[in-house]
């Protein structure tokens, strides 16, 4: 038995674009926050719905257990959490009246949640909190514990008296080392292990080093962490990076901060923190294009085991960048594409399109930066309007019925964009043929000046080229119909 099950509420399993590809992660928000409250003297079960069929599972978990508290606590680190997805919300819902019928207070801590608290509501959630989480549901579940009134918890919505009861927000905590390491212990690691080995060869592991982001993208996810950037030392980052090496063994970590080592001299500190250790692993991170270029960032980077960094792109048209309020230039994007290739690090371009105001010359300047760059990886996505965010603002009077998307692969067009959603489906085949196509060809003069290394890794380039180029001249015709048809 245990006083309080956590569940996380993200199923791979249900995403099917995100099972495919095979990179599940443990929940690394709900690990935290079920550390946090362990130490308040609770007892803890793990309802961990990564590699779960389905939200019915936790009933077994209810009879089992029999707590006094079902928390639901999101992912906030994971980026899928932020999409606010309608099948996950659908499998909150779930949860939450699984666990009223067997008579628990219902918690629930997620971005949805907190735009859509009424929703949950009605779902057998008691306590929705909005924001940073771990202090505001220590403070809940002590005030719950005593019988107290909770209106005096920063954070929190709850109904009371046939009234919606909404409290003032909270301060985001600042001291990030003063937070205990996630219960990882809670995890049962080797299904995660087997995924990651059976499909990449290799064995990853997430953890967080920061919270917020002081940059003002006007479509960002609203930031749960605020505004103002806290760091963890990279000593306290290094100690859980030494801890989970030794326990499970990962050779890789998805550092999943939205922009990593902001701070300045962290990256060089984390470095030689590394080193001092003697620590051997790789990792993918989060940054700018405007930080790479940083005196030594790239170097200290490389040196620590950087392997691949995402960059948020977006676009190829400076107009576009300038509307989101990236802070950023198309030549940026340039140089730090050319200095991570000099330096052995692998970029990955995220891409956005439908942006208002979009024009086809704004798709094509992204398709040739694309084709000029081309970048390690690449993600595509459009414009997604969130509330709390400034673009949601600029949009909200031509939304859509629909305002949501039902899972990461959906890409439907939320509000009245210059092109359909239709338009933007086609496109994200198109841009991946063409990319693909590309890559094929660099193969191939890569293996004619160096013709006696034949590679698995060029033979499936090769063929991947060949296969895209039909793909590449239908989804051509259909866009061409499509924009005429959006045009009229």
């Amino acid at each position: 038995m245990s006083d309080i099950l956590i569940a996380s509420s993200y199923f791979y399993k249900l995403d099917s674009k995100q099972w495919r590809f095979k990179q599940p992660y443990p929940p690394l928000a709900t690990l935290l926050a079920a550390s946090v409250i362990r130490n308040l003297g609770f007892t803890i079960s793990l309802f961990d719905s990564s590699l779960k069929n389905s939200p019915d599972e936790i009933a077994t978990y209810l009879r089992q257990e029999r707590p006094r508290y079902l928390v639901i606590y999101d992912d906030g680190f994971n980026y899928l959490t932020k999409m606010c997805l309608t099948v996950m919300r659908e499998a909150s819902f779930a949860m939450a009246n699984a666990a009223k019928e067997n008579g628990c207070i219902v918690i629930i801590s997620s971005s949805d949640a907190a735009d859509h608290y009424e929703k949950y509501f009605q779902h057998g959630v008691d306590y929705v909190i909005r924001g940073e989480g771990e202090e505001t549901l220590k403070e809940l579940l002590q005030s719950l514990e005593r019988n107290e009134d909770t209106r005096s918890i920063q954070g929190i919505v709850f109904q009371a008296d046939g009234k919606t009861e909404v409290t003032r927000p909270r301060s985001v905590l600042r001291e990030l080392d003063s937070l205990p390491l996630p219960a990882w212990d809670l995890i049962d690691m080797e299904p995660y292990r087997q995924l990651w080995m059976r499909h990449h060869r290799y064995f990853s592991l997430n953890l967080a080093t920061t919270r917020g982001c002081p940059f003002k993208c006007n479509w960002c996810a609203k930031p749960i962490y605020g505004n103002r950037y806290n760091s963890r030392s990279p000593k306290q980052v290094v100690d859980e990076i030494e801890m989970l090496i030794k326990n499970y063994k990962p050779d890789h970590f998805w550092m999943s901060d939205d922009i990593f080592g902001l701070k300045p001299g962290w990256v060089q500190a984390f470095r030689d923190e590394v080193k001092k250790r003697n620590l051997s692993f790789k990792y993918k991170i989060q940054s700018r294009v405007d930080l790479l270029l940083e005196e030594d960032t790239i170097d200290a980077l490389a040196q620590s085991g950087a392997e691949t960094v995402w960059v948020g792109a977006e676009s190829g048209s400076q107009k576009i960048l300038d509307a989101m309020d990236k802070g950023i230039t198309v030549k940026q994007i340039l140089e730090a594409r050319l200095l991570l290739k000099e330096k052995g690090i692998k970029a990955a371009f995220f891409l956005q399109f439908g942006y208002s105001g979009e024009t086809k010359d704004d798709i094509h300047a992204t398709l040739k930066m694309v084709l000029n760059l081309m970048p390690d990886e690449i993600g595509i996505s459009v414009s997604y309007p969130l509330p709390g965010t400034k673009f949601y603002e600029n949009v909200k009077a031509s939304l859509h019925e629909k305002q949501n998307w039902s899972d990461s692969d959906d890409l439907a067009m939320m509000f009245a964009g210059t092109y359909s959603s239709a338009y933007y489906k086609v496109l994200h085949r198109y841009i991946h043929n063409r990319y693909r196509i590309q890559r094929g060809i660099n193969q191939v003069k890569e293996w004619m000046q160096q013709p006696r290394i034949p590679a698995m890794m060029a033979l499936k380039r090769i063929a991947s080229m060949v296969y895209h180029v039909p793909l590449a001249l239908i989804n051509a015709v259909q866009l061409q119909k499509l924009g005429k048809a959006n045009a009229r």
